[in-house]
C-alpha cells in the first residue's frame, strides 16, 4: 500500500480582500499540516476570489495575486497545496491553477473549457487554453511552466480539472489517465442551485471511477460578492467510490475535508482494466518535481469505516463526522437548501457589508413573514455551528449592548433565549398601516414578530398618502376616486412606506431587505420604490406557490435542527392580498392576476422554456381542466404583455440571491431588452387560434 493524505478546503472568500484571503489559504495550510496531509487543494481563483468581474481587466489585480502567492509560498515547507489566480500569458489572461511544492512554485494548469452560459460570463475575461500545449511563463525572473500540463511529484502523478472542465463532454481526465495521473484535483467555484450538488456528487464518482483515480473536490463556500451563493460541499472519490465528503453551507471561514488514499489501489484498478490504453510516448507537459511522501496510515476512524473500499458520503469536522448530514434523507430537499442557501446569503451579506441588522417592512403577508423568518433561522443556523461567542466575534463591529433590550417587549416573565436576543438585535420589523389595512394583517405581523423575537414597531402611513393625494388633487384641479385613478391611488399607498423604513434603516445602519419575489418580478406585480424598496431583495429569485407551500412547512415541520413556527398559521391561513383598496372591494392578488400556480407554470415555460405564447398554450392548456381554454389563453397573452411592459422594473430591482437557474435577474441571468414589440405578431397568433379551437369558450 502507498497511503497519502490528502484534503479538500472550501474557503469564504471575499473579491479582492487580499489580507483576509491570503490568510483564510494559510490557516487552512496550517490545519492541513496538523492533520498529517501531504496534498491540499484549494477552489478556483481562491487568491483574488471569484467574483471579482470586470476588475479581472485591470493589471493591478494580476500583479497584486501574484504578490500574495508569493507571501502564502513559505507556508507550503512540506506539502504541496494548489491555489488559484488569474495569470497573464502574452497579452491574454488565463484562470490558472498554481501547484506550490515545498515552498515553490512549480507550474500553472491553465483551465481549459471556460464558464460563459447563464450566470457565467468567463469568456469575457478570460482566455481558454489550447489542449496539449504547454509553455512558459516569466515569473520573478525565472520561466514557470504554464497550460495544459500535469505533475509527477515524487512517485506521484498529478493532474487537474479546474471547475467547467468537469462538466464537459471531453474531459482533460480523460487524457491525463491515458498518462498515468494518479490524482485529480478539480478547484471549483460552482454556485449554489436546487438540486445541483447531485450532479457534483455524479461527475466526482463518475470521473474517479472512468480515469481510474483518486478526485478530490474542493469549492467555494458562501457569499462571497452580493448575488451568487456558495454550497461548498468538497468530496474525495477513488475508484468510483465516495470517501469522504465535506458539510455545505457552513459558516465557518474554511473547512477541510481530508482522507487517506491508497495510490497502489486506484493503480492496480488502471492496469487490470481491459480497456485501459495507457500512452507510451514520453510527453513534455509532465512537470517533474522532487517530494517525499511521509510515511501515512489510516486514522482510528478511516479504519472502523473501512475507508479503503469507501464508506459513503458523510459531513465531516475533521476525520469522523459527529452527526447525521441534515440532507441524508430528507423529502423536503428543496425546502431544506433554500432555507440554508438564503440564511448564509444574508450572513455574509450582513458581515461582508459591515452593516448592523435588518429592517423588514412587515405586512403580515407571506412575503415579508418569509423574509423576516430567514433572517431569524439565519441566527439559529451561525449560533449553533458557531456559539453565540462566536456568533457575535464573527459581527464584532456591532455593538451588541446598544439599542433597546428585548424583554421590554416579551410578554413571558422570562428573559427571551439567547438566540431571540441576538433576533431582537439584528431585526427591526415594521407594519405599516393605511386606512385600506385590515385588523388581520396587522394582528398576524405582530404575532410573527414576536414569535421570531424581532423588534416591532408600527407605523400609520396614511395621512403621508392622504397628504400626496390633496397635493395632486390641488394641482390638477379634480379629485382622484377609484372608478378612475385605481393605479395611482394603490402606489401612493405603497410608496409613502418607503421613507420610514429606508430612516429606521439609516438610524440602525441596518439593511432594508426588499419582500418581492419572483412571480411578482415576473409580471410587474409590485410598486417601484414602494415594495421594491431596499438595498437587498432576498427572495426576488422565489416564486410565490413555492414561498406558500415553505411557510406551510416552516409551521409545521421546519427545517432539521430548527424550530417550528406554528404562529405562522395566521399567515397561511390568508388570502394573498396587497390590501391597497378600499376593504370591500376584496382584493387578492390572484384576482388581480391569476393563480399563482398558473402565473408560475406560464412563467417557467415561457420565460424558461423561452415558448411562444402559442407553445405556451399548448404546453399548458389542458393542464388545467378546471378553467377554460379561453381563460388561459388570456391569462397567457396577459402575462406575456405584463412581462414585456415590466422589464424596466427587473433592471431596477435590489440585488437578488441566485438560488435556481430560473432566476429573473437581468444582470446575471435573464436578459431581455426594455423595450420591445410586446409580442404582438404572436398574440395575434394566440387568439386567432383560440377562436378556431376553442369557439365554445365564448357562451361561458
Amino acid at each position: 500500500m502507498k497511503l497519502i493524505r490528502v484534503a479538500a478546503a472550501v474557503v469564504n472568500q471575499t473579491p479582492m480582500d487580499w489580507t483576509h484571503n491570503r490568510d483564510n489559504i494559510v490557516a487552512a495550510i496550517g490545519e492541513a499540516r496538523s492533520r498529517d496531509v501531504s496534498i491540499v487543494c484549494f477552489p478556483e481563483l481562491s487568491i483574488p476570489g471569484y467574483g471579482c468581474e470586470d476588475a479581472f481587466y485591470s493589471p493591478s489585480l494580476w500583479k497584486t495575486s501574484l504578490d500574495v502567492l508569493h507571501e502564502i509560498l513559505p507556508h507550503t515547507q512540506g506539502i504541496i497545496v494548489s491555489v488559484g489566480l488569474p495569470i497573464l500569458y502574452r497579452n491574454g489572461l488565463f484562470n490558472c491553477a498554481a501547484l506550490l511544492v515545498d515552498g515553490h512554485l512549480v507550474g500553472f494548469t491553465a483551465k481549459r473549457y471556460l464558464a460563459g452560459d447563464g450566470l457565467y460570463y468567463e469568456p469575457r475575461w478570460f482566455k481558454p487554453w489550447p489542449e496539449d500545449v504547454a509553455a512558459t511563463v516569466e515569473i520573478g525572473k525565472r520561466d514557470v511552466p504554464i497550460g495544459d500540463i500535469y505533475f509527477e511529484v515524487g512517485d506521484l502523478r498529478l493532474g487537474f480539472e479546474i471547475c467547467e472542465d468537469a462538466w464537459v463532454a471531453e474531459r482533460p481526465g480523460g487524457s491525463m489517465a491515458k498518462h498515468g495521473v494518479d490524482m485529480i484535483l478539480n478547484p471549483s467555484a460552482s454556485h449554489f442551485a436546487f438540486g445541483k450538488f447531485d450532479v457534483r456528487q455524479r461527475f466526482v464518482l463518475e470521473g474517479s471511477r472512468a480515469f481510474g483515480v483518486t478526485y478530490v473536490y474542493s469549492n467555494m463556500l458562501g457569499n462571497d460578492a452580493g448575488r451568487i451563493l456558495y454550497d461548498g460541499g468538497a468530496m474525495i472519490a477513488s475508484a468510483g467510490k465516495m470517501i469522504q465528503g465535506g458539510p455545505r453551507f457552513c459558516y465557518a471561514h474554511r473547512h477541510l475535508t481530508a482522507a487517506t488514499i491508497d495510490i497502489d489501489a486506484t493503480r492496480m484498478i488502471q492496469a487490470r482494466t481491459g480497456s485501459f490504453r495507457p500512452e507510451s510516448s514520453q510527453d513534455d507537459r509532465c512537470i517533474e518535481v522532487d517530494f517525499e511522501f511521509p510515511q501515512t496510515e489510516y486514522t482510528e476512524f478511516e479504519q472502523r469505516a473501512g475507508s479503503a473500499t469507501g464508506h459513503g458520503l458523510r459531513p465531516s469536522d475533521s476525520d469522523a463526522p459527529t452527526h447525521q448530514a441534515w440532507w441524508e434523507g430528507t423529502r423536503e430537499m428543496e425546502f431544506e437548501e433554500f432555507t440554508r442557501a438564503i440564511a448564509l446569503a444574508l450572513f455574509d451579506y450582513l458581515r461582508k457589508s459591515r452593516s448592523h441588522g435588518f429592517v423588514v417592512s412587515l405586512s403580515g403577508g407571506a412575503d415579508s413573514s418569509a423574509v423576516a423568518t430567514l433572517v431569524a433561522y439565519m441566527v439559529h443556523l451561525a449560533v449553533s455551528e458557531l456559539g453565540t461567542v462566536g456568533f457575535r466575534d464573527r459581527l464584532g463591529y456591532i455593538d451588541w449592548d446598544k439599542g433597546d433590550k428585548p424583554w421590554k417587549e416579551s410578554k413571558s416573565q422570562e428573559p427571551p433565549s439567547e438566540i431571540k436576543q441576538i433576533v431582537f438585535r439584528l431585526l427591526t420589523c415594521v407594519y405599516q398601516s393605511t386606512r385600506n389595512s385590515s385588523e388581520t394583517t396587522r394582528s398576524a405581523a405582530r404575532t410573527v414578530a414576536h414569535a421570531l423575537g424581532a423588534r416591532f414597531r408600527e407605523f400609520d402611513v396614511d395621512p403621508m398618502a392622504e397628504t400626496y393625494r390633496e397635493l395632486v388633487e390641488k394641482s390638477i384641479g379634480r379629485e382622484l376616486s377609484w372608478r378612475t385613478d385605481d393605479l395611482t391611488l394603490q402606489n401612493i399607498q405603497a410608496r409613502v412606506r418607503a421613507p420610514g423604513v429606508w430612516m429606521l434603516a439609516n438610524l440602525e445602519n441596518a439593511l432594508l431587505l426588499a419582500t418581492s419575489n419572483r412571480s411578482e418580478a415576473a409580471v410587474g406585480y409590485a410598486t417601484m420604490d414602494g415594495d421594491t424598496c431596499g438595498g437587498l431583495s432576498p427572495i426576488a429569485g422565489i416564486d410565490k406557490d413555492f414561498l406558500r407551500r415553505w411557510l406551510r412547512w416552516v409551521e409545521t415541520t421546519a427545517p432539521a435542527q430548527l424550530p417550528a413556527v406554528p404562529e405562522m398559521r395566521v399567515v397561511n391561513e390568508q388570502q394573498p392580498t396587497a390590501e391597497l383598496r378600499p376593504q370591500e372591494t376584496g382584493q387578492t392578488d390572484e384576482t388581480d392576476l391569476m393563480p399563482y400556480e398558473v402565473l408560475d407554470a406560464i412563467e417557467d415555460a415561457a420565460i424558461g422554456g423561452r415558448l411562444s405564447p402559442i407553445e405556451v398554450y399548448r404546453r399548458l392548456g389542458r393542464r388545467y381542466p378546471n378553467y377554460s381554454q379561453r381563460q388561459m389563453a388570456d391569462w397567457i397573452e396577459r402575462f406575456f404583455r405584463l412581462w414585456c411592459r415590466n422589464q424596466w422594473k427587473r433592471e431596477r430591482y435590489a440585488p437578488s440571491f441566485h438560488v435556481d437557474d430560473k432566476n429573473l435577474d437581468p444582470k446575471t441571468w435573464c436578459r431581455f431588452p426594455i423595450l420591445s414589440g410586446g409580442f404582438e405578431r404572436e398574440i395575434r397568433e394566440l387568439r386567432a387560434m383560440v377562436e378556431r379551437e376553442a369557439p365554445d369558450d365564448r357562451k361561458q
